[in-house]
């Protein structure tokens, strides 16, 4: 007999892992804190990737209805440097390789391919104890408890379930980002809608990036990302938006005023977001009853790989459990072999990443991108 499965955290390695059982009819539930689907902004665009997203859309049955979510035209990509001179302009040439979606389209479909009552709304974890035999028992903020002989943290950077298995902790990688939107650009924004173009931009210089994304609708998605200390962020004053703006835009001192305009001109506050990582080669031993994916597992700088990964690993969890009913640990361990040297190996791919901050940004990155 099957195993019922509880996972902490409906993000999108927690949706697919549900979605995946669920079509194998294996029983599970889905904690999530976030009071209802629609309580928080979902974030920005998708590159789902032909190696690891997209095959977990297919293990979860749903690739087509994903296809009908990709917004055409969006990879393509342009990279800047300050003083806003174009080194690179590559078209979208069609191909839909990595295709891109809105990351709420996508956690939407996720959500209504499961059947009602499965995620199990506003149930914050606050804590969660081992009792035995692979038994755990999570306690929820409300003061309810749940009992589970197969628990799966799914919940991100902080996981409350990591603890189980883990001592590491997230440490900052040394940059912070702050995160705008720019509303209506084409017709409210338009020399900035012109600069990012049909996709993205990347301004690129030594210790700071701005990045902007199109979205649906004419918005621009834009982070700021700064190589500062971990409190950098604790000195700027964000309720006061036209002032956190311009504290950040002094630090894009001699910078195109056509980029710092997608600081200054965003229509939403500034929005503070430290990165932090866990280790590279982050593994555990085996611990009967419990396991994770996503940032929860291997947390890493954003490399375009942390929301596929998170997929991948949901799907291929799943696949496990279901292959192997009612010896969890079987498939625990199965999951666990391949999940390390998959999270370590993605983790050492992302140097696109630094390169981004390094010394001789953007040309790092051109030469990385171009094979030049």
């Amino acid at each position: 007999m099957a195993t019922s499965v509880t996972v902490i955290g409906a993000g999108l390695g927690g949706l697919v892992l549900a979605r995946v059982l669920h079509v194998r009819g294996v029983p599970v539930t889905v904690y999530e804190a976030e009071p209802s689907p629609t309580s928080r902004a979902q974030g920005g665009l998708l590159d789902i990737h032909p190696w690891n997203g997209q095959p977990a859309l297919e293990a979860a049955g749903l690739i087509e209805e994903f296809r009908g979510l990709v917004l055409p035209g969006r990879e393509s990509y342009r990279v800047l440097d300050r003083e806003g001179t174009v080194w690179l302009d590559h078209p979208d040439e069609g191909t839909g390789d990595r295709p891109e979606v809105p990351r709420g389209d996508l956690r939407r479909l996720l959500l209504d391919s499961l059947p009602p009552g499965t995620v199990r709304w506003g149930h914050k974890v606050g804590g969660v104890r081992t009792l035995g035999e692979g038994r755990h028992e999570v306690a929820f903020a409300d003061g309810t408890t749940v009992t589970t002989s197969l628990l799966v943290g799914a919940d991100g950077a902080w996981s409350r379930v990591r603890p189980l298995l883990s001592g590491a902790t997230p440490e900052y990688a040394g940059v912070s980002t702050v995160e705008t939107f720019l509303l209506d650009s084409d017709s409210r924004h338009p020399a900035e809608a012109e600069l990012v173009g049909g996709g993205s931009l990347m301004a690129l210089a030594p210790g700071r990036v701005i990045l902007a994304h199109r979205e649906s609708g004419g918005t621009l998605h834009v982070y700021a990302q700064l190589v500062e200390p971990e409190n950098w962020l604790d000195g700027i004053d964000f309720t006061d938006p036209a002032t956190a703006a311009a504290r950040v835009v002094e630090e894009f001192d001699g910078w195109a005023p056509e980029l710092t305009a997608l600081i200054t001109d965003g229509d939403t506050p500034l929005v503070p977001r430290p990165i932090y990582t866990l280790p590279p080669e982050h593994r555990w031993g085996r611990v009967p009853g419990v396991t994770l994916l996503g940032d929860a597992a291997h947390l890493a700088p954003p490399n375009g790989e942390g929301a596929n990964l998170a997929m991948y690993d949901g799907a291929e969890l799943g696949r496990a459990i279901a292959a192997h009913p009612g010896d969890t640990e079987t498939a625990l361990a199965e999951y666990e072999k391949a999940l390390f040297p998959r999270a370590a190996a993605a983790a050492a791919e992302g140097a696109d990443f630094q390169l981004m901050f390094a010394d001789d940004a953007p040309h790092g990155v051109i030469a990385l991108w171009t094979g030049a």
